[in-house]
């Protein structure tokens, strides 16, 4: 099917685009890489009057890292970000974007689209909440930083305002005695996950947790924060046994609706075996080894 009729503007400037859009109001839509909003349109589940194109805007896709911070620009592909030098002192970031569907949907998808659509079922969200990263945004008349805590208000909405878009995102680097993982599982690589964990850890030695961030994506309307899987961790020695409480922990905190990608029962004990199998990773990563961890598929747990 093709989209339903809309006139098409190409911004210059990040100003220019938001001044436009908010004069819009909800008859526009940004375009950044265009993996969910064009396959809307083709269904004609969206239907804007206007897109503004945002790819042509300098200085919205590098990757730096400034003062212990990486900023990441919104226009940043998830190709650029898994190919990135940078990515390798985060290895969850490296995890999340190496992953995400096909080499088609890495090299056109950007990571603030993806923030900004706040899909129940996209890979950064959880990813970015367990690092406690924070999106700049900007608007016709000012900027401002908001907490990814507080950014995602409920499945496709979030804290911006109309006329306002991701600017980037910022994420410390985390401490030399940390570790991240992130674990996605699907049916094929060109789904979504049914279920997905983004851990990060900070160890006050080899074995003991000082701090866990644990968020799961797909079982719930925006990332659920597993806060009692982390009391869990908090101040204790990481065992095999204290993991698998952990994980049994975060299997309670899910609650997944069922469909195609699973029944609800199916997802949950999912989410055991992502969050046991991240927590491990994390481990051994915050030592200072060298683990590779991809998506998984059906049939290869």
């Amino acid at each position: 099917m093709y989209p339903a009729a809309f006139r098409y503007y190409r911004a210059a400037t990040l100003e220019e685009a938001t001044s436009i859009l908010s004069q819009a109001g909800d008859e526009a839509r940004p375009l950044a890489g265009g993996q969910s909003l064009i396959p809307l349109m083709k269904l004609r589940f969206a239907r804007p009057a206007l897109l503004v194109d945002l790819n042509s805007i300098p200085g919205l896709s590098s990757i730096k890292s400034e003062q212990g911070v990486v900023r990441i620009g919104a226009l940043t592909r998830h190709a650029q970000l898994a190919e990135s030098e940078l990515s390798q002192l985060i290895p969850i970031l490296h995890d999340c974007a190496a992953g995400i569907a096909d080499a088609q949907v890495r090299s056109r998808g950007t990571i603030g689209g993806s923030l900004a659509e706040a899909d129940p079922s996209g890979d950064w969200a959880p990813v970015m909440l367990a690092l406690s990263a924070e999106v700049r945004t900007q608007n016709s008349k000012q900027e401002r930083t908001i907490a990814l805590a507080d950014f995602f208000k409920d499945a496709y909405t979030t804290g911006l305002a109309n006329g306002e878009l991701v600017r980037e995102v910022a994420v410390k680097v985390p401490a030399k005695n940390s570790g991240g993982a992130y674990i996605a599982f699907k049916r094929c690589a060109s789904v979504y996950a049914s279920a997905s964990a983004a851990v990060q850890l900070t160890m006050a030695d080899r074995s003991t947790c000082e701090q866990a961030h644990i968020y799961l994506g797909c079982v719930g309307l925006v990332p659920v924060h597993a806060t009692a899987a982390e009391a869990e961790l908090r101040g204790r020695e990481l065992t095999k046994e204290r993991i698998s409480a952990a994980a049994e922990a975060a299997m309670e905190a899910a609650a997944p609706q069922p469909d195609m990608r699973g029944s609800a029962e199916y997802k949950k004990v999912l989410v055991k075996h992502v969050v046991k199998k991240g927590l491990e990773v994390s481990l051994l990563r915050s030592r200072g080894e060298q683990v590779e961890v991809s998506h998984e598929y059906v049939g290869r747990i």
